[in-house]
């Protein structure tokens, strides 16, 4: 018989497990080539850090101009871009979460203040600290980013800011924490956390996907079974996804069906599925899901947090290594959010 896992701990298994899973992909993230992948850094079963050269960094090719000094939010970093074979995270530590989940970790700890959420108090939280020198050490800033910024510095409201047409499984990682936060009233959560989505990473794409793992995702934070939770879902959000289908895919390799099948790539109507396929596949076995997403490479920081989000709350906290708990470096601020039951 299955030990009965609260609520709370759930919640705190999923946060715990977005964290862990962008942390455990972070030195592969956007390997696209697995067999360099494997070369670099072996079977990735621990924190590790990051080291240059990466093959196949593009920030030769990137390029971020402000559009006024309150729009610069590569600061220090900026000397960076425009280099071959930079690693995006170069000057992260083992352990050590991209700046999508240091975001993730500053709404979270502006709900840990017990005022509440507001869409204005976080939109100015976020400006601040992307544009304060010195927040964090992450060498790349997402596409969404640099849009929002550039937005930014020409005047336009951080309101209106998004951009319409984003479709990258990384906006994910700003909606989820919201969603466990806030899911003990499932429908505000679930509202609340789409709205806080759009945002940052606006159009009727990252909607329909983000609605649908909201539903899903509430109903294994309140217990049900990955099956039920998914019918419901797509019957309310109708994605191009079938349990079934991705059951069967479970029969071939990770990376063929990862890399090929769907793709390693950050667009949420391929690497969501390809989520889902191994979190159905690796249900009960949470440390190798992780495992075997951050070794299919691609965007697999995006696609790492929501695999972690879903299996935490599969599990609860017991359902990720002391090792990978204890050595995260900056933790999601569970105790703060709930100070009664949080481990």
């Amino acid at each position: 018989m299955q030990k009965r896992i609260s609520h709370t701990d759930r919640c705190c298994g999923a946060l715990y497990g977005m964290f862990i899973g962008d942390a455990l992909a972070m030195p592969v993230h956007w390997y696209y080539d697995t067999r360099s992948l494997q070369q670099d850094y072996g079977v990735v079963e621990n924190y590790v850090a990051p080291r240059n050269p990466h093959p196949d960094s593009i920030l030769h090719r990137s390029r971020f101009v402000p559009t006024s000094p309150q729009a610069d939010i590569l600061h220090e970093q900026s000397q960076y871009w425009g280099k071959s074979g930079i690693h995006y995270h170069q000057f992260l530590k083992a352990g050590e979460n991209t700046l999508n989940l240091k975001l993730a970790r500053e709404l979270l700890m502006q709900l840990s203040t017990g005022a509440g959420y507001s869409a204005k108090l976080w939109l100015q939280r976020m400006a601040e600290y992307m544009t304060t020198p010195g927040n964090h050490n992450d060498t790349y800033i997402e596409e969404y980013l640099r849009y929002f910024f550039a937005s930014y510095g020409t005047g336009i409201p951080l309101a209106q800011c998004g951009r319409d047409d984003e479709k990258h499984i990384g906006g994910f990682s700003l909606m989820l924490p919201l969603l466990i936060a806030l899911s003990s009233n499932p429908e505000k959560a679930e509202i609340s956390a789409v709205a806080h989505l759009q945002l940052t990473h606006g159009g009727e794409m990252m909607r329909i996907w983000g609605a649908f793992l909201c539903s899903f995702l509430q109903g294994v934070l309140h217990g049900a079974a990955y099956e039920k939770s998914f019918a419901q879902a797509v019957e309310t959000y109708p994605v191009d996804m079938d349990y079934g289908e991705l059951k069967a895919l479970q029969a071939y390799p990770d990376k063929t069906v990862v890399c090929r099948h769907f793709s390693s790539a950050c667009y949420v109507h391929l690497s969501v599925p390809a989520t889902m396929y191994l979190a159905l596949k690796y249900e009960d076995n949470p440390k190798q899901a992780l495992i075997a997403n951050t070794m299919c490479g691609g965007d697999n920081c995006g696609r790492g947090a929501v695999l972690g989000a879903i299996l935490g709350a599969r599990h609860g906290m017991d359902g990720w290594p002391h090792r990978w708990v204890e050595n995260l470096v900056d933790p999601p601020p569970v105790e703060k959010l709930f100070p009664d039951e949080a481990p």
